[in-house]
């Protein structure tokens, strides 16, 4: 299946919200509520199958001077196995070099799909931003089951 890869239109909230929130709901990520998905829809991406349905979404958030975060990818289970999520994790590192990151992160529960994109784990306690600006908010926050994973981009 051939898939595009793009940046987001408010026009794709309402199905990156239904995406995400199923994916939240089989605990293989955090949900973000609607109104926060309107507000940040300019950080995110999505895939389109040929159809033109948002079947895969990820988002890039800019943590501090040079280090950008992974957040929020899902692909629809249909559409797994594909390509699609390396190739929207490849679109937000491309975005995250041309704003000057130096150093990406992601926190997540499958870790090993990371590993394969050349990210390595590393403490939470390494991202000093990530704790102080999101994660004491978190209701999972101290007993956090994510896995933390660091990847240096290219310059």
């Amino acid at each position: 299946m051939a898939f595009t890869v793009r940046k987001a239109r408010i026009s794709d909230v309402q199905s990156i919200y239904d995406l995400l929130k199923h994916m939240a709901a089989k605990g293989l990520l955090l949900p973000r509520s609607l109104s926060n998905l309107y507000e940040m829809v300019q950080t995110f991406w999505v895939g389109e199958d040929e159809s033109g349905r948002v079947v895969g979404t990820v988002a890039l958030q800019v943590a501090w001077e040079t280090l950008g975060e992974v957040r929020s990818l899902a692909v629809s289970e249909d559409c797994g196995g594909q390509g699609l999520g390396q190739a929207l994790t490849r679109a937000i590192e491309a975005e995250a070099l041309t704003l000057g990151v130096e150093r990406m992160f992601v926190l997540t529960y499958v870790p090993g799909f990371f590993e394969k994109m050349g990210y390595a784990e590393t403490p939470l306690a390494s991202l000093p931003q990530k704790i102080w600006a999101v994660c004491f908010q978190c209701v999972h926050y101290p007993d956090c089951k994510e896995t933390a994973l660091v990847k240096d981009l290219p310059r």
